[in-house]
C-alpha cells in the first residue's frame, strides 16, 4: 500500500495501521499542503486539525491517530484523483471547483469527513469509468 501524496510507503495494510496509529510525521501533512498548494490554514480546516493543535503537533513532530487518518483519507483522495485525471494539476484544479456529481460542492471540501471523502472516491470511481462527467 502506498500513499504517494504523503509520501508514506507501506507495503502492507498491517504496517500503514501501525504507522497510523504510531503517528504520521508532521512531514505527510506538509506534503499533502504543498501538493495541493494549500495554506496551513486550509489544508488543517479539511482534515479538522485546529490550528493550536496543528502548532502542538509541529513541535511534537507527529499527528495522533485520528489526525493521522484524517490525513491519508485526503491523501488517497488527492491519490485517485490523480490517477483518474493522469495529472497533478487536472487532480488539483477538480479538487478545488464545485463538482455536479457532488451537488455543486468543492470535492475538497467536501471530503472533510469519512462519509464525505467515500463520495468523492466513489463520484471519482464513476468519472473513471465513463458513467458520470467530471
Amino acid at each position: 500500500m502506498q500513499t504517494d501524496a504523503i509520501d508514506i510507503e507501506s507495503l502492507s495494510a498491517d504496517q500503514l495501521i501501525r504507522q497510523l496509529k504510531t503517528g504520521l510525521p508532521i512531514k505527510s501533512f506538509d506534503n499533502l499542503k504543498t501538493k495541493l498548494e494549500l495554506t496551513d490554514i486550509s489544508l488543517a480546516q479539511i482534515v479538522q486539525i485546529p490550528k493550536r493543535t496543528l502548532n502542538r503537533r509541529r513541535l511534537q513532530g507527529r499527528f495522533n491517530t485520528d489526525e493521522s487518518e484524517r490525513v491519508l483519507r485526503l491523501a488517497q483522495v488527492y491519490d485517485m484523483a490523480i490517477a483518474v485525471f493522469e495529472s497533478q494539476e487536472k487532480a488539483k484544479s477538480w479538487l478545488k471547483k464545485p463538482a455536479r456529481g457532488l451537488g455543486g460542492k468543492i470535492p475538497l471540501e467536501y471530503a472533510d469527513t469519512y462519509i464525505g471523502a467515500n463520495e468523492v472516491i466513489k463520484l471519482l470511481g464513476r468519472i473513471d469509468q465513463g458513467v458520470f462527467p467530471g
